[in-house]
């Protein structure tokens, strides 16, 4: 180890809506099991995130609920917060980017790159609204894609093609604040000159980082190959950090610019004497985790930001994610496609860790992964309970049974034992590289490895059966047993603290949990048992007859001694029923069926404004040879054995004649009669289904095919002209 402290960090999570488990299964849980691991290896550790809180949608949704952005940013800030601490996803610091502390840092590192000459500025014709007096945003104009024809695209995509766009390419672009034309007005910006920085991004990245993960090797490679382009880092906006320079009043720096400013600033909020070490000393080591839609932020942008600085460290790693879909669909927070953590918690209390086991089982590291309900049921019941719970169960059960609770001591040992307990280390040794590799998918493998390798071991050794014929045989193998829970209770510390927590509880053993800076400049942090106190665990210096477990244990032959007393049995994990995860697949079902369906109306309603092309022009004498008259249907019925037809009596004014027409899809027969209707009265009769039909009733097509008849405005006389 070449670095004497890591600082961890989380992509901050923009707050316009709750954490989904894509959010999690990208960024957060693997970022809190590294952190997890790293203090209980004793190394220094600091944990930051925060919300993202400025920006355009946010200032969207404030606009559309009526209330101003702090209120929409404060609403979700909490909730999460809230939603992560549910998770046990601890963080020193969860703060957000309307701080003050923030303000005032993210202004002075503009400034100092402004002073450097760092940025260039350009001017450009951008698009304006008149009415609502400011700037759009590309996400505040909506026109027709060219491509697709798509009517309500955006001026930097077409959701419904994909198509990446420009506002100029938009057709009829409009505003979505006034619904006005915009204008475009000319505006000055300050950008950072990325292409500048391309040649020393591509040794950095291309050549010193090859150990990178593929994905994110990939993708910067395929960004710089591309060419690289200056970035605009200040907007005009009336929400966010105010630009501080003169001459630019109403502009904000961009939140791209903004928001990675957040993590050295939440820093400085926790630690304000202590900070620069965590971020100008070289012997720091600096990792962030997020999802793959950040990675050109991380890996290409902010370090450039950092290189321009001068006086900042660099990432070592950015084990980037890709994106977990949601039972073979994309999660979609404005479609409501998503398992909202907050509400996840709400529905499954005490089951935190099933979420945080099945996230990482399935954790789409270096491709996209898919998360299932049934899934879900699957793992829960089929390796937590039947694997992990059911092993420690019964060594625990049966040690209460036989042994009245107490670890006996292995007083006929065999080597079955020895050789079962020497398994572990191997699991440990794979455990620790996949961990330091950041593939946690296979380290946690590697850890329900042990649980397999106990409950292997206690299912063939049967220790009920050796009760009763040889007791001291009995004891060794509980022992064993018990050996190994103590391992699970360390192995399984970074992916499920809450379920470790309880097995340590029913061992009556504490953990060292390396170093908190949450209350300031980092204590150690011991959880252990106390017998007679509220909760089993607690935070404090272990008095020494308690057992203090640490990572550096694991795998180690005796970590329980003889004698030691065990708390009683408790189920590490519960059955999950068909009829829970039903309920959650029958939920999103029916969000599927309710957005298939507004999807369906809305096209009904785009296909409705669809206008037939003009056909070929008629004479005048053509148009006056037509006699279209006023006329009123008389009697109406179905022509038999047919689905469209409708054989309808009319009063002409001049007659009473037949008319068959195909309109029996639109209309029923009991609704014509009465109906005054226009008809072409000249048409040649013509013999449909032995019927004589005289004439031709109007109708107008939309362009979704349903027909609607022409009628006079107000009642007139059958027989009535119109020409």
């Amino acid at each position: 180890m070449t670095h004497k402290r890591t600082l961890v960090t989380c992509a901050l999570p923009y707050a316009n809506g709750p954490v989904h488990i894509g959010h999690l299964a990208g960024a957060y849980i693997p970022g809190d099991i590294f952190v997890r691991y790293l203090r209980m290896r004793g190394e220094d550790v600091l944990f930051i995130c925060g919300s993202d809180e400025h920006g355009v949608p946010i200032t969207i949704k404030a606009r559309e609920r009526g209330v101003s952005p702090q209120d929409i940013v404060d609403q979700y800030h909490q909730v999460m917060k809230d939603a992560f601490s549910g998770l046990g996803i601890n963080f020193d610091i969860y703060s957000r980017t309307s701080s003050a502390v923030h303000a005032e840092h993210a202004a002075a590192f503009f400034r100092k790159l402004y002073d450097q000459d760092n940025f260039i500025t350009q001017e450009s014709e951008q698009l304006y609204d008149d009415q609502a007096k400011m700037f759009l945003t590309d996400r505040l104009i909506e026109g027709t894609c060219p491509k697709c024809r798509n009517p309500h695209a955006y001026g930097d995509q077409c959701e419904k093609c994909g198509s990446t766009l420009s506002p100029d390419e938009l057709l009829d672009p409009k505003s979505k604040l006034s619904g006005s034309t915009p204008v475009k007005k000319k505006t000055k910006h300050w950008y950072l000159p990325l292409n500048q920085y391309e040649p020393w991004l591509r040794d950095w990245i291309l050549e010193q980082h090859k150990e990178w993960k593929t994905n994110v090797y990939g993708q910067c490679k395929s960004w710089l190959d591309g060419g690289l382009q200056p970035r605009a880092v200040t907007r005009d906006l009336d929400w966010g950090v105010p630009v501080p320079v003169d001459g630019a009043e109403g502009k904000v720096l961009y939140v791209w610019f903004d928001a990675p400013i957040g993590y050295i600033s939440n820093t400085k909020e926790l630690l304000p004497q202590s900070w620069e070490k965590w971020w100008k000393d070289p012997d720091t080591r600096l990792v962030h985790f997020i999802g793959k839609d950040n990675i050109v932020f991380h890996c290409i942008v902010f370090p450039s930001m950092l290189k321009a600085h001068g006086q900042y460290i660099l990432p070592d790693n950015v084990p980037a994610n890709e994106f977990l879909n949601l039972e073979g669909d994309k999660i979609s927070t404005s479609r409501n496609w998503a398992v909202w953590v907050h509400e996840y918690e709400e529905q499954f209390p005490g089951q935190e860790d099933v979420l945080r086991y099945v996230l990482t089982a399935n954790a789409p590291e270096t491709k996209d992964n898919d998360f299932t309900w049934k899934d879900f049921q699957s793992r829960n019941n089929s390796e937590l309970v039947a694997i992990f719970g059911n092993f420690v169960n019964r060594a625990v059960v049966l040690t209460h049974k036989y042994f009245g609770g107490a670890v006996p001591a292995s007083l006929k040992p065999e080597p079955i034992d020895a050789e079962t307990l020497a398994a572990i280390k191997p699991c440990r040794e794979a455990l620790e590289k996949y961990i330091e590799t950041y593939h946690f998918r296979e380290a946690l493998k590697e850890a329900m490895n042990m649980a397999r390798i106990g409950n292997k071991y206690i299912s063939d050794m049967e220790p009920w059966k050796t009760a009763k014929t040889d007791m001291d045989r009995t004891a060794s193998i509980l022992n064993t047993c018990l050996q190994i829970c103590a391992d699970l209770a360390i192995a399984f510390e970074p992916f499920t603290p809450f379920s470790a927590q309880k097995l340590r509880d029913i061992l009556r053993v504490g953990i060292d949990a390396g170093s908190d800076h949450r209350a300031g400049e980092g204590t150690p942090t011991v959880n252990f048992y106390r017998e007679g106190e509220g909760r089993a665990l607690h935070t404090g210096i272990a008095p020494s007859q308690d057992i203090v477990l640490n990572w550096e244990m694991l795998g180690s032959a005796q970590l329980l001694p003889a004698g030691h007393q065990l708390g009683e049995a408790v189920l590490l994990f519960q059955k999950i029923e068909d009829a829970v995860v039903d309920a959650q697949i029958a939920r999103l079902e029916a969000i599927k069926a309710q957005r298939e369906a507004a999807e369906a109306a809305r096209a009904a309603a785009e296909a409705a404004k669809k206008v037939e092309p003009q056909k070929a022009e008629v004479t005048f004498d053509q148009f006056d040879a037509m006699d279209i008259r006023t006329a009123t249907v008389l009697a109406a019925e179905r022509v038999p054995k047919t689905d469209k037809l409708l054989k309808l009596t009319i009063d002409t004014g001049l007659d009473q004649r037949t008319i068959v027409s195909g309109i029996a899809q639109y209309y029923a027969p009991e609704d014509m009669i009465g109906k005054q209707i226009c008809i072409l009265a000249n048409l040649a009769p013509r013999v449909i289904r032995g019927i004589e039909s005289r004439g031709m009733i109007l109708m107008a097509k939309q362009g979704d095919g349903k027909m609607r008849f022409i009628t006079p405005q107000e009642a007139v006389v059958n027989g009535a002209v119109i020409g």
